[in-house]
């Protein structure tokens, strides 16, 4: 996904939006109000804000002196709950966006050589103990950054775009249509870990059939994304049921995952196996027979 970098402007309208939707007095006997920018981004926000409105606020340096604490994003809002008993308010908050998907770029962050995703990547590889200035480590940062994209591609695919139906074919085509075995490459969302395996997609066709190829493509929207594998067999299934209409729709994946295999109780060998079926897979024992049969 291609980043939106924000300028000079779009930061002073959005410090402007953020000053009128303070709602909180100051408790100060100055009259000024205590804000707090949570590091780093907020940091920047609060200079901001006392500098574009000279005697209404002053920059404190701990939370607990705030009257408002301010960032430069909410994203998931895990920042936003470590400080229940604060007002809080951003410049930008990405679950009321069209697009909560959308990467944002602050000036800050472009501003300072090396800062941004790839800077997250560098602090990352001083962690768990390495010298990101070593010569096998020099491009590692823009190389996973580029890998991190094709990996969660999914997330700027709709599935409507590849679920195009074709009526032409369907005539008298009422049994089941199968495509077994799609390998399958998705991460798990608790800890960023690979999941292999593959996944059998059938369909009984109502009228409507969709290239083969659709099927592969449409499990490979939501398996490029952070993912838990029933989650994602549900999405499968139920994209299929909303763009195809059949009389029935059966997803079965088998799935190893490597934050059970590398991490945790390190055990190698063992499948995740998870199903979900509608319509008449799900009525049918005759056809739920069928699919399951057909997928061993």
């Amino acid at each position: 996904m291609n980043p939106t970098i924000l300028n000079k402007d779009d930061i002073d309208a959005a410090i402007l939006l953020l000053h009128h939707r303070v709602e909180v007095k100051p408790r100060s006997d100055t009259g000024l109000m205590n804000v707090y920018g949570v590091p780093r981004g907020g940091t920047h926000v609060a200079y901001l804000l006392a500098s574009a409105f000279p005697g209404q606020y002053q920059v404190v340096h701990s939370a607990e002196e705030a009257d408002l604490i301010v960032d430069d994003l909410i994203d998931s809002g895990a920042t936003r709950e470590r400080y229940p008993d604060h007002p809080f308010l951003a410049l930008y908050d990405k679950r009321l966006m069209p697009n909560p998907h959308q990467w944002l770029v602050f000036p800050w962050e472009v501003e300072q050589e090396g800062a941004g995703p790839t800077e997250n990547i560098r602090r990352l590889l001083e962690f768990v103990g390495e010298n990101p200035a070593r010569g096998g480590l020099l491009e590692t940062p823009d190389r996973v950054l580029k890998a991190w994209q094709f990996w969660t591609r999914g997330y700027a695919i709709d599935p409507a775009s590849v679920l195009k139906t074709f009526e032409d074919g369907a005539e008298k085509c009422d049994e089941m249509v199968l495509v077994r075995d799609i390998p399958l490459y998705s991460h798990c969302e608790h800890h960023m870990a690979a999941i292999i395996g593959t996944v059998s997609i059938a369909y009984i066709p109502n009228g409507k059939i969709v290239g083969l190829s659709k099927l592969s493509r449409l499990a490979d929207i939501f398996a490029r994304r952070l993912q838990v594998q029933e989650r994602l067999t549900n999405q499968i299934a139920d994209a299929l049921v909303e763009h195809l209409q059949p009389k029935g729709v059966g997803v079965i994946i088998r799935a190893r995952h490597l934050c059970m295999e590398s991490r945790g109780v390190c055990q190698q060998g063992h499948h995740t196996v998870t199903s979900a079926v509608r319509g008449v897979m799900r009525t049918d024992a005759s056809a739920r027979a069928e699919f399951l049969s057909l997928t061993r």
